[in-house]
């Protein structure tokens, strides 16, 4: 298998399409021939992105300024994208935060697991039909290696992720022989550019730069297993040691392990 050829009226939808991966999947996607729909809540960024992607790749772009957290917000999205030809789905959009839950913003919480898995199974469900129908489609969903294990001082992240990580799984075996591929990316962390020190976030101050993948590198690995209909790909040496941890290690140990260095994150 492999992905859908391109055509000129499909698209690819890329979410998060304004920063980090969602650029570079969307710039991969433009390589390959795609043609592009692009979602994020910053608008002027993705109107710079899909100005270049046109130039440089003669590709169609356009720009859906959406705040994927707010259903009210996405679903005029999720209808638009019931009835367009949608190729290939990039689940990418996604935000953490670090620290006790009982000490987080309760509002922001929710939101992270609307955008986090909510969203992500809205958007997965308006597309699916089409593709079906058609019997091609390709759906990229960006879980995270966090999503294999508990974090405490990370836990709305990791069970959203956990979330993302299942239903990707197991709706890949619902697809099996139907033309449809599904892949879930379960990276460590990942970067576009190693940061000033003075603007490092607290995240970049405690993970040595080795062990940091690019999100070119991301994008470019990840498309290539979507079109290969890998099951998972997990770029990077802390996302294979996560994933490794969270499948053989019993979770009575690992929690307090990672929670520990979580912590320092939320401090």
């Amino acid at each position: 298998m492999s992905l859908p050829e391109p055509i000129p009226h499909a698209r690819a939808v890329v979410t998060g399409a304004s920063s980090g991966i969602g650029i570079a999947l969307a710039t991969d996607l433009a390589r390959r021939g795609h043609s592009l729909i692009l979602v994020a809540r910053r608008g002027e960024i993705m109107e710079d992105l899909a100005t270049r992607l046109r130039s440089e790749f003669s590709v169609e772009a356009e720009v859906r300024a959406c705040d994927l957290s707010d259903r009210d917000a996405r679903t005029a999205l999720v209808n638009e994208l019931a009835e367009r030809d949608v190729s290939v789905l990039c689940n990418n959009a996604g935000i953490a935060t670090f620290g006790p839950v009982a000490d987080l913003d309760p509002d922001y919480e929710r939101a992270q697991v609307e955008l986090n898995a909510v969203a992500v199974h809205d958007l997965t469900l308006a597309v699916l039909p089409g593709m079906l129908a058609r019997g091609s489609g390709a759906i990229l969903m960006v879980g995270s290696a966090a999503g294999n294990m508990p974090i405490p001082h990370n836990a709305t992240y990791a069970a959203s992720k956990a979330f993302v990580n299942t239903f990707s799984e197991s709706l890949r075996g619902e697809l099996k022989g139907t033309g449809v591929n599904v892949t879930l990316l379960a990276p460590g962390p990942v970067r576009t550019e190693t940061p000033d020190p003075a603007d490092a976030s607290i995240v970049d101050r405690f993970v040595p730069d080795a062990l940091w993948i690019s999100s070119d590198a991301a994008a470019q690995q990840s498309l290539d297993a979507l079109a290969d209909n890998k099951m998972r790909i997990v770029p990077g040496l802390v996302g294979k040691a996560m994933s490794t941890a969270g499948q053989y290690v019993p979770r009575a140990i690992v929690a307090p392990i990672v929670g520990t260095f979580y912590k320092k994150l939320g401090g």
